[in-house]
């Protein structure tokens, strides 16, 4: 199975940015779509963004949209989450997730997970 980890996350403030890198080993990474979550303290992990193992297909929660690009470098068996605009709501262990698939759009379900990163946004 493919193991998944997280770096990049850090202490920031409001108005920064950051990049998240998720490494991915152990099987063929173009064989899966590729997915971050969030989760904040004391509440439900959420989807924030996913890309298709072509990367042709990506897409992001609502609130994220505008400020949060995910990317993938198959050549590196890497995604990446690029974090524009924070704000102290985006405060969360942000986690890394993995799916096999041959679809051309990526779905919300995902069967491999990371350790997570912290990111914390101070205002």
């Amino acid at each position: 199975q493919v193991q998944l980890v997280e770096s990049g996350g850090g202490l920031v403030q409001a108005g920064d940015s950051l990049r998240l890198s998720c490494a991915a080993s152990g099987r063929t990474f173009t064989h899966y779509d590729m997915g971050w979550f969030r989760q904040a303290p004391g509440k439900e992990r959420e989807f924030v963004a996913a890309i298709s193992w072509t990367g042709i297909s990506s897409y992001s929660t609502a609130s994220v949209k505008a400020r949060f690009t995910i990317s993938r470098d198959n050549a590196k068996n890497t995604v990446y989450l690029q974090m524009n605009s924070l704000n102290p709501e985006d405060t969360a262990v942000y986690y890394c997730a993995a799916q096999e698939s041959r679809a051309s759009v990526p779905g919300r379900v995902f069967d491999y997970w990371g350790q997570g990163t912290q990111v914390t946004v101070s205002s």
